[in-house]
């Protein structure tokens, strides 16, 4: 949901159409740094959360912060970035934010790994007092992108010094546009114990529910309505109906315009295929 006009509006946006989970960015996620929440701000915000019966509502960080890359100024920005939304995260009491893992622009993934897990290091260091945790998505492996592979995001988790800090969000378009043929029930349930043998299932902290523009394998990164892309509105019933992950948050990140049309008959569409 869209903070224009104030952080406390994405709740009102989301109760308006009526979610339970809203997810939101803690300041523009399109550039490094933002001002931090005046008293007002944050009071409005809580004012709205206590009137309304969210299940959760969690956080997305910036799409500039990039934990992977090698040694550069955009990296140390990065980490700076990433504290600043932890410090914004702990003033509106968010729980988690998600965020992808990054991209080794050409140093490889071995050096990429080792640099996030580092650059986390740091990030909860400079943020020690704060229960924020940061929950790595899983990604579509566009570019040099690392996270389309589950056994990257466990190979973060081993190497952190602070991985309870950690959780993982896995986002359906993602699965698919990497290759994970989840429009099978088997596969989504080996894909599921992957993650459980890998990471575990308590560690997944919510899910991002979006069909694919893109083919299955495409490591394209493009989101579509329910049952508007290639993954098929049927795939997404033993998704919703998985009994693991009942008390799992799950949001859209599908196109929408103004009005949130698109919202409102995606929710309807999800919630018609729960039993």
């Amino acid at each position: 949901m869209s903070t224009g006009g104030g952080v406390w509006k994405a709740l009102e946006r989301g109760a308006s159409i009526g979610c339970e989970t809203v997810q939101l960015f803690v300041k523009n996620n399109m550039q490094w740094f933002g001002k931090p929440y005046a008293p007002n701000d944050i009071a409005l915000y809580a004012n709205e959360l206590a009137a309304q019966k969210f299940s959760c509502i969690f956080g997305h960080t910036g799409y500039l912060i990039n934990l992977g890359a090698p040694p550069s100024d955009n990296r140390e920005k990065s980490i700076k970035s990433l504290v600043q939304e932890i410090n914004f995260a702990t003033d509106l009491g968010i729980p988690f934010l998600v965020m992808h893992p990054g991209a080794h622009l050409g140093s490889g993934e071995e050096a990429c790994l080792a640099q996030i897990a580092a650059g986390l290091d740091e990030a909860f260091a400079a943020t020690k007092l704060s229960p924020v945790r940061i929950a790595l998505e899983n990604t579509a492996g566009q570019g040099s992108c690392l996270g389309h592979k589950v056994e990257h995001l466990a190979a973060v988790f081993e190497r952190v010094k602070k991985p309870q800090r950690l959780g993982i969000c896995l986002d359906t378009a993602h699965f698919f546009e990497a290759g994970y043929d989840i429009r099978s029930e088997k596969i989504w349930n080996d894909t599921m114990q992957e993650v459980d043998s890998l990471i575990g299932l308590n560690q997944i902290l919510a899910f991002h529910l979006n069909d694919s523009k893109t083919d299955l394998g495409s490591r394209v990164d493009r989101h579509a309505g329910i049952g508007e892309g290639k993954i098929g509105k049927e795939a997404f019933r033993h998704i919703v109906n998985d009994a693991r992950f009942d008390n799992t948050p799950g949001c859209l990140e599908t196109p929408k315009s103004k009005d949130m049309h698109e919202d409102v008959e995606n929710l309807a569409t999800l919630r018609s295929l729960v039993k």
